[in-house]
Order: structure tokens, then C-alpha cells, then sequence
């Protein structure tokens, strides 16, 4: 096995984090299409995103995630459709919507993300807190250096 420090150890890291990291989005995207048809990852995602600011607008939700503008508005086009999202004039600024979790989008939020943590909680069941610490710093830590990406 390479040493982690030389060049060849630290490709053959690289390798397997970005291996490991999109099989993690796999399975992440299809936990959630089991969780709730109608609430995609992305979705779920979104809709998190709008309770946890208490609403923002579409393009916050864009330049937070680096998505596409279009991108977003399918996805909250959608959520709307389901009676997930609704749009509020901002307070103030009245030529702005804010988009909302509707109170059906909130408790399947809440429904979902309980259902997540208990997934989760499963999954690392077996993991001492020592290794759970670190191993949410180390996303922490992963996901703060791409904020700018």
C-alpha cells in the first residue's frame, strides 16, 4: 500500500475519497427517491434549505448550491406543483418573492429528515463518537474549502 505523504499515496487517497464520495451520492439519491417519490434529493435539498433560512429567494438558493438559475426553478417549479413550496412578496422589498416551505412541505421535511437521521444513525450505529467527531469535522472541513468552487 502507498505511504499516505509520498505523491503515488496521496493520488491513490484522492482515487478512493472521490470513488467513495460518489457512491455516497448514489446511495444518498436513492435513499431519498425511496423516502418520498415526490422529494428528490435535490429537492429535499432545496426545501431544507428554505426552512433552515426561514425562505430566500430562488437566486440564493442557485448561488448557494452553484447550481444553474433553470436548474432551480425546475426543481422549486416542482415543488410548487406539489404544494411543497410558495412564494411570498419580501417584506422589504416588494419587487422580490421569497420562497417557502408550505406547511405540507414542512412536515414532509420533518418526516423525511427523521427518517434520514434514523438511516444515518443505523448505518453508524457501530462507530465509536471518536471516529463520528472526526469524520464530521473532516466533511466540515471538505465542504468549507469548496464553498467557492
Amino acid at each position: 500500500m502507498p505511504e499516505p505523504d509520498r505523491p503515488a499515496g496521496r493520488e491513490s487517497a484522492v482515487e478512493t475519497i472521490q470513488r467513495e464520495l460518489t457512491s455516497f451520492a448514489r446511495r444518498a439519491r436513492a435513499t431519498a427517491a425511496r423516502m418520498h417519490p415526490e422529494l428528490s434529493l435535490v429537492s429535499y435539498t432545496l426545501l431544507s434549505h428554505l426552512d433552515e433560512r426561514g425562505g430566500c429567494r430562488a437566486t440564493d438558493l442557485a448561488a448557494h448550491y452553484a447550481l444553474d438559475k433553470s436548474t432551480v426553478s425546475r426543481q422549486v417549479a416542482a415543488l410548487e406543483r406539489a404544494g411543497l413550496v410558495m412564494r411570498r412578496v419580501d417584506p422589504d422589498d416588494h419587487r422580490v418573492q421569497v420562497l417557502l416551505p408550505t406547511p405540507a412541505g414542512a412536515e414532509i421535511l420533518a418526516q423525511v429528515t427523521v427518517s434520514r437521521r434514523q438511516i444515518f444513525g443505523e448505518r453508524l450505529a457501530d462507530w465509536p463518537a471518536e471516529d463520528l467527531t472526526r469524520f464530521a469535522a473532516y466533511l466540515t472541513r471538505y465542504n468549507e474549502s469548496s464553498r467557492d468552487d
